[in-house]
């Protein structure tokens, strides 16, 4: 193959994918069926066309029917009054219509067939057409059912990115959180072991620190002090 060649080939496979992505069926099968109502109309002109010259043969049928039937009862009428030439003539005039009548009835007996064929096409087409409408509907059911649930599934697929990202952010607060709550531990127990000094607190290290003996002091003088009293009423229950 030319390169000439393989280029025409990946363009056309080019072409071919781009109106693949550009043609939507759902339109595609509305203007075939559109096409196809238009086929059955122009079919049903043809056929009104035919129907028409058939009706015309018809009448001109009938019309040469009368025409004879008269020229003999004309020559009849001639005989009677013995004007045999005028009969001749009458009967000249029904040979005439007689076979004017015999042309007229073969071409209606070929134009019957033609008119019959019509007719069965145009039922079968439009046979044809309602079962393509009905297929027509179906397939584009199915078409918008699976478009919808290709767009859920993309929905999803970009939630689930979303939701990975939301993830990630989470735990980048949380780690965030974990080392603000770290950051606030080590700041309290530095401040707590004299580390750190309370801006507010002007007292100095010393006295913080006998300021919490002598709170210590208390607080062992008052647990004392309540047990004594949980004692004495225990020993004052019996005697009571």
């Amino acid at each position: 193959m030319s390169v000439f060649g393989r280029v025409a080939d990946i363009l056309q496979a080019k072409t071919h994918k781009l109106l693949d992505r550009m043609e939507d069926p759902n339109e595609t099968l509305d203007l075939s069926y559109e096409k196809m109502i238009a086929g059955l109309e122009e079919t049903k002109v043809h056929l009104a066309d035919v129907v028409a010259q058939q009706k015309s043969l018809e009448r001109q049928i009938a019309a040469a029917e009368q025409e004879a039937g008269k020229a003999e009862n004309d020559a009849r009428l001639a005989l009677q009054a013995n004007r045999e030439d005028l009969a001749k003539a009458a009967l000249a005039h029904k040979h005439s219509a007689l076979e004017k009548l015999q042309s007229l009835n073969e071409a209606h007996a070929a134009i019957l067939p033609q008119a019959q064929k019509l007719i069965d096409y145009e039922q079968k087409l439009e046979q044809r057409i309602e079962k393509f409408r009905v297929d027509k509907e179906v397939m584009k059911t199915s078409y918008t059912a699976a478009a919808a649930q290709v767009k859920v599934s993309q929905s999803l697929a970009g939630v689930g990115t979303s939701f990975n990202n939301v993830s990630d952010t989470l735990r980048r607060a949380e780690d965030k959180v974990s080392g603000m709550r770290a950051k606030a531990d080590a700041i309290e127990s530095l401040t707590e072991s004299g580390v750190l000094s309370d801006p507010l607190d002007s007292r100095r290290k010393e006295e913080k620190e006998l300021d919490a003996l002598r709170v210590g002091s208390a607080i062992d003088g008052d647990l004392a002090k309540l047990k004594a009293e949980l004692a004495a009423g225990k020993d004052a229950k019996p005697g009571a």
